[in-house]
């Protein structure tokens, strides 16, 4: 084929895929509406709606048409003649093509308006603490979702093919491994932990009035970075984070009138995610590449924002005085030091979100064990009650006395996210592993946070990780970043160094 025919051809391709994306961000923004702002009243027929346009989305990526652009530009002598983000864009939407073509349209879109109205049925049974009224939901999303794994297909394991959705080339083999020392370190260094004194932090929880939360939440916002000319911040029943494209990134939080800690750290996690998408390049808008490279790196800047630098030591050296501009009867009798000590205790708790630094792993690897004996069906929606009671006794060594603080503490089920959850330790394993390589070529970097200076962190965090959305895959991101794959053993040389510091062990 004329190199004419395949410019032609990709110039026509990627205006297709622009259309595709334009709808994309269509949806999002209904979504961000959906979790953010809409009346109780309203979320069925949204929930059509979204089910309507995606499956017209889904109808233009699996399209005779894309698959005709896709079998002249993806051949070798092709991709040669395109520039680097037309290959890039080609391969990505082959690899969705191939993958998506084998699910029949109606049964995807029956897919999406379940799951869009699964979301309100999780947030009315957790607030009447009743799995039962969330069971029939569930029990079909994780009925479709195994059809999808056997029309897709899998070498080894079912798991595999909702790991790798999230996480490209993660494997239940892989993280096994990887969780397994993890899973043994975090336990040893949890029992040294557990038999010190705990630490104070009675004042993290008197009354912080909403309004005042609000505002502090913005002003760290600002303090990090957050560019609220391309960003919104609101409030939602679960914070979170979306992206529509780097100049629209909206984040939310939410707010617990004795519980500071709940804003302020679930915003700067969140802000971690929306800097992120605030700084992938404007040359990949129109793509579906203007976006993190994997659910891990994603969950490696939220969780390296939230912990190695909102919780470090060096930040509150210089932050405390705006907390206390902020809550000055709250914070009138508390340093520095004690605030630093208190917003890290250690403390087994039944709630992932609410969870230390040093649990929280515990926390994900209750869920992949669930989940993968569910979708491998070992077990079935409704035995999941029990199940988690047992595991998270046996992990954790709490116990819970209801639903709502049980199986039901979290959206991700409703919305079909399975597979998902490994991304948060995942994220942790590569934030300590990002963070080991900062700290050797910006030796100084700890001094420039206890100075309130982040732009020299963020610079290095764009030109690593940011700018370079999904051109590059997660390998790729921490190969070239930090010279390896990943390695979990940063993580537990951090988490070591922390708390045997302030524990004194």
């Amino acid at each position: 084929m004329s190199t004419e025919k395949i410019q032609q051809t990709a110039n026509e391709f990627n205006t297709y895929v622009r259309r595709m994306k334009q709808m994309h961000e269509a949806i999002q923004l209904i979504q961000w509406d959906m979790s953010a702002l809409i009346p109780k009243q309203g979320v069925a027929q949204r929930a059509e709606v979204v089910g309507m346009l995606s499956g017209d989305l889904f109808a233009m990526q699996t399209s005779d048409q894309m698959g005709e652009y896709l079998e002249v530009l993806s051949t070798p002598d092709a991709l040669e003649l395109l520039d680097p983000i037309t290959r890039a864009s080609v391969l990505d939407r082959k690899e969705e093509y191939e993958r998506d073509k084998s699910i029949p349209p109606d049964k995807f879109r029956e897919y999406v308006v379940l799951t869009q109205t699964a979301e309100s049925a999780w947030a009315e049974a957790k607030q009447n603490n009743d799995f039962e009224l969330f069971r029939p939901y569930l029990e079909k999303i994780v009925g479709i979702i195994r059809e999808f794994i056997e029309i897709w297909g899998y070498k080894d394991n079912k798991y595999d093919t909702l790991l790798s959705k999230y996480e490209p080339g993660l494997t239940v083999a892989k993280l096994d491994a990887i969780f397994g020392g993890l899973r043994e370190k975090t336990i040893e260094l949890l029992k040294r932990v557990t038999e010190k004194e705990q630490v104070g932090r009675s004042f993290l929880h008197q009354y912080f009035a909403k309004e005042e939360q609000v505002k502090y939440s913005r002003y760290m916002l600002e303090q990090l970075g957050f560019d609220f000319s391309k960003g919104r911040f609101d409030e939602s029943p679960h914070p979170f984070a979306i992206g529509l494209n780097p100049n629209d990134v909206r984040i939310t939080t939410f707010y617990f009138d004795h519980d500071i800690t709940q804003s302020l750290f679930g915003t700067i996690h969140e802000f971690g995610h929306a800097i992120y998408e605030q700084n992938v390049s404007h040359d990949l808008v129109g793509t579906f590449l203007a976006t993190g490279t994997s659910m891990g790196i994603h969950e490696s800047q939220s969780r390296f924002w939230e912990n190695m630098i909102g919780r470090s030591r060096e930040f509150w050296q210089h932050h405390f005085a705006g907390l206390l501009e902020h809550f000055p009867a709250q914070f009138a009798d508390v340093n520095a030091a004690d605030f630093y000590k208190a917003i890290n205790y250690v403390e087994p708790s039944l709630i992932r979100v609410d969870a230390d630094e040093l649990t929280y792993n515990l926390h994900i690897m209750l869920r992949y064990e669930i989940e993968k004996d569910l979708i491998n069906g070992k077990i079935e929606v409704k035995d999941l009650p029990e199940i988690w009671a047992n595991k998270i006794e046996e992990y954790v060594g709490v116990r819970p006395e209801d639903h709502a603080t049980g199986v039901l503490q979290d959206i991700h089920w409703s919305g079909g996210a399975f597979g998902y959850f490994s991304s948060y330790s995942l994220g942790n394993i590569y934030a300590a592993q990002l963070e080991n390589t900062l700290k050797q070529e910006i030796p100084n970097y700890r001094e420039q946070v206890a100075a309130g200076d982040v732009t020299e962190v963020l610079a290095w965090l764009n030109e690593k990780v940011y700018k370079h959305g999904k051109m590059l895959t997660p390998g790729q991101i921490m190969t070239e970043a930090t010279g390896e794959e990943i390695n979990s053993e940063y993580l537990v040389a951090y988490l070591e160094e922390k708390f045997k510091d302030i524990y004194g062990i």
